[in-house]
């Protein structure tokens, strides 16, 4: 699969205590993700941080926190996260999620040329 230069990034942001039934919600998102032929899905476990609620989450010895940030990122066209969206959303209670347009430089091993062109 060859993801376009001009693509999109994905990234979701949640906690890793939230689930999608049964399931760690990072896990339901890669393995949905893979299900619909996204290029790649690429899980961080963050070691501090906060959102909504203001409530500081670290991974500290003294302030052991069981709910740690989890970001997902996502990079393919433009096209398949646009329909990737409305499914992450019956699949996440609360979040944040951005899409930013990104240029990929390498992917793969066929066809590599250096960047930037001449």
């Amino acid at each position: 699969m060859q993801i376009p230069r001009d693509a999109v990034l994905l990234r979701i942001f949640f906690g890793e205590n939230d689930h999608f039934g049964r399931q760690p919600l990072y896990e339901a998102v890669v393995l949905k993700a893979r299900e619909l032929h996204l290029a790649g899905a690429t899980v961080q476990r963050g070691m501090m941080g906060f959102g909504q609620s203001s409530h500081i989450h670290t991974a500290k010895i003294l302030r052991l926190s069981f709910d740690l940030p989890i970001v997902i990122e996502i990079v393919d066209t433009e096209q398949k996260i646009t329909e990737f969206l409305p499914v992450l959303d019956t699949m996440m209670a609360s979040g944040l999620v951005t899409v930013e347009k990104v240029q990929v430089l390498q992917y793969g091993t066929e066809g590599l040329t250096s960047w930037p062109a001449h």
